[in-house]
């Protein structure tokens, strides 16, 4: 039976939704985040977090495979995406950098592995659009041996109070629509979890935050 077929009604579509969207999207997403990120994230994140990841690594939301090419040769690459479109686009990329890596339908909300299964879990530019972004987090925590590394980047509201209220603005519509948050703080559900911060840092503004946390059992 499906693993969707255990997960809430209200989850469920949620779910539906999304792969409908990323389904369109899968084919644009990476020119998009590109203009992005050049004008407005900054490019040097995905690199920050995927040269900190080793041994057995989990990207959670792996979309398109943009991480690809800053990861180690040496880590060996689990990737899971909700969208079967974003995974086959995530898959040419694979083949054409010559990295293995085993790829996943699923959901983050209900990672399909066991725990304390990887050495570190990598997820950038992706919690603004899980639904319970504290749910994500503590599966990432279970799939996490202990001592692993947890490696987040986002978008997440800004400390500047007028950039806050724009994004407060801006989000009304998407997060009706498409399930995305601008004014999320996916590290205040890590720092009061089972981990231990080992570097934080926020910049642009406040609108990026990246950090690098261990579990402690």
């Amino acid at each position: 039976m499906p693993r969707d077929s255990f997960i809430p009604t209200e989850r469920g579509r949620a779910n539906e939704i999304k792969r409908r969207i990323y389904a369109k999207e899968a084919s644009t997403y990476d020119r998009e985040s590109d203009f992005i990120e050049r004008w407005l994230f900054g490019t040097e994140h995905r690199s920050w977090a995927c040269s900190r990841a080793v041994g057995d690594t989990l990207e959670v939301a792996i979309g398109t495979g943009l991480n690809l090419p800053y990861y180690s040769m040496d880590a060996r690459l689990t990737g899971l995406d909700l969208s079967p479109e974003m995974l086959a686009v995530a898959e040419t990329s694979a083949k054409r950098i010559r990295h293995p890596i085993r790829l996943i339908e699923g959901d983050a909300q209900d990672l399909p592995f066991a725990e304390h299964s990887f050495d570190s879990v990598v997820c950038t530019y992706a919690l603004c659009s899980v639904p319970d972004d504290a749910r994500a987090i503590s599966e990432m925590n279970r799939v996490l041996k202990p001592g692993g590394r947890l490696i987040l980047v986002d978008h997440i509201r800004s400390s500047v109070a007028p950039i806050f209220w724009l994004q407060w603005l801006y989000e009304f519509i998407p997060r009706r629509t498409k399930g995305e948050y601008a004014t999320r703080r996916p590290s205040l559900h890590v720092m009061s979890g089972n981990f231990q911060i080992q570097a934080r840092d926020r910049m642009r503004a406040g609108i990026i935050e990246r950090l690098v946390a261990l579990k402690l059992t």
